[in-house]
């Protein structure tokens, strides 16, 4: 990973960090065994994770119109590197929850510290146990090569080992745990649902910044991140999750705490997408 440089760029990474201060992958080939996430059962049974699988759409046959076209979209994204948006899709590297759930911090205007929200932090757990092991099973079924993967020059704003470098690319994982994310947010505060989407949505696209997916990997994860969401919302255990999160998040709004880093997010969020 180059190190960003320009006193803007660094006087935004330091308020970024404010943000998140880690950055780490999120498929199950990107994770070192030791960072993983505490293993939380989800919501969806083996049936319904593979009938989820099994309605996701093969990716583009390699060489195909939309597979040249997934490439040379992604190319344009290397004009990114070390701007504010690179900067924060490095931030955005990290899923897992509890550090994830600060993604949300400005689109909730609240300050989800992990501490004060066990619950909320348990109900997401589940949610990325669900979206991870579904997007997985997808990814086995064909492996199309992540952009580093095929251009071994191309840049990532995370630590990659080998395998991860190597790793299937279709459908995007994070943009699966994204619209998960996004969807459970705007559940739990409908007043900012569109925000929280949008979050979920931005989390899709940093993967595109990074050159860790494609586009169309990315859409394809942020459709069976929806489909993945309302199974999961089905299931009378997330309703009652559901309800416990609500009332932790009411809890840590009435203290009015706020992210400090809305400011340089939201600047970085303005950037243009090539």
């Amino acid at each position: 990973m180059r190190t960003p440089g320009g006193p803007r760029a660094v006087a935004t990474a330091a308020v970024l960090a404010v943000l998140l201060s880690a950055c780490a992958g999120t498929p199950a080939a990107l994770r070192p065994e030791a960072a993983r996430a505490p293993v939380v059962a989800g919501y969806l049974d083996e049936t319904v994770v593979a009938a989820l699988a099994d309605a996701v759409p093969p990716p583009p046959a390699p060489g195909s119109a939309e597979d040249l076209d997934d490439k040379a979209r992604s190319a344009r994204f290397i004009a990114l590197e070390d701007t504010d948006r690179w900067l924060l899709a490095t931030a955005h590297a990290e899923l897992r929850p509890p550090l994830a759930l600060q993604h949300f911090d400005c689109a909730l205007d609240a300050r989800l510290d992990p501490a004060a929200v066990p619950q909320l932090t348990r109900m997401m757990q589940r949610l990325f146990h669900d979206a991870d092991t579904v997007a997985e099973r997808v990814k086995a079924r064909a492996h199309r090569p992540r952009p580093v993967g095929d251009d071994l020059q191309r840049n990532a704003c995370q630590r990659l080992t080998e395998a991860g470098r190597r790793s299937a690319s279709y459908p995007s994982g994070s943009s699966t745990v994204g619209a998960v994310y996004g969807e459970a947010f705007a559940a739990l505060e409908p007043a900012r649902a569109e925000a929280a989407r949008r979050m979920g949505d931005e989390l899709g696209r940093s993967r595109l910044v990074c050159a860790m997916h494609y586009p169309r990997d990315v859409a394809a994860g942020d459709e069976l991140g929806r489909a993945v969401f309302q199974a999961a919302a089905a299931q009378p255990a997330f309703q009652a999750d559901l309800i416990a999160a609500r009332a932790e998040l009411a809890a840590v709004r009435a203290t009015g705490a706020r992210n400090p880093g809305c400011a340089a997010e939201a600047r970085a969020l303005a950037t243009p997408l090539p």
